[in-house]
């Protein structure tokens, strides 16, 4: 009789990407960062367990999208209170805040909940290719 595999934290080996998504397309390189913040890529995925690693992204401001989305994309928040909702294009928030549109849309491809928020905590991105993070010796991923 055999068993079934059961994913425990002391298993777990992490590991740190750098990934470069300059010229590179937006959605495609959040799939592919979400899923390795996940831990799809490892043998040991477990769908209700954090086995996922680090992702250091860098050349945020320079990211790429297809179409017309950078005129018609538009990203809402609500303050709750009356008239509190707010509207961004794409276009505005790559001008000022390219690291948040990149963290949006890794973030909105995660499980919510608390799996979700401790996955996006592995999440370091930055607008130039200047980081913090050489002691985690990142690996160079190219996606």
């Amino acid at each position: 009789m055999r068993k079934t595999y059961v994913t425990k934290e002391a298993d777990v080996k992490r590991q740190w990407y750098l990934v470069d998504v300059k010229d590179k397309i937006l959605g495609r390189v959040a799939a592919k960062i979400a899923s390795i913040l996940r831990g799809k890529h490892k043998a040991i995925f477990s769908p209700s367990m954090d086995a996922g690693d680090g992702v250091i992204v860098i050349n945020a401001a320079k990211i790429r999208v297809t179409g017309r989305k950078l005129k018609q994309k538009v990203y809402s928040r609500y303050s709750g209170y009356p008239a509190g909702q707010r509207e961004v294009k794409l276009e505005v928030m790559l001008a000022n805040r390219p690291e948040t549109v990149m963290h949006l849309a890794v973030e909105r491809m995660l499980p919510g909940g608390p799996l979700g928020r401790d996955l996006i905590k592995k999440l370091k991105i930055f607008a130039d290719d200047k980081h913090p993070h050489q002691a985690q010796n990142p690996k160079v991923l190219e996606v």
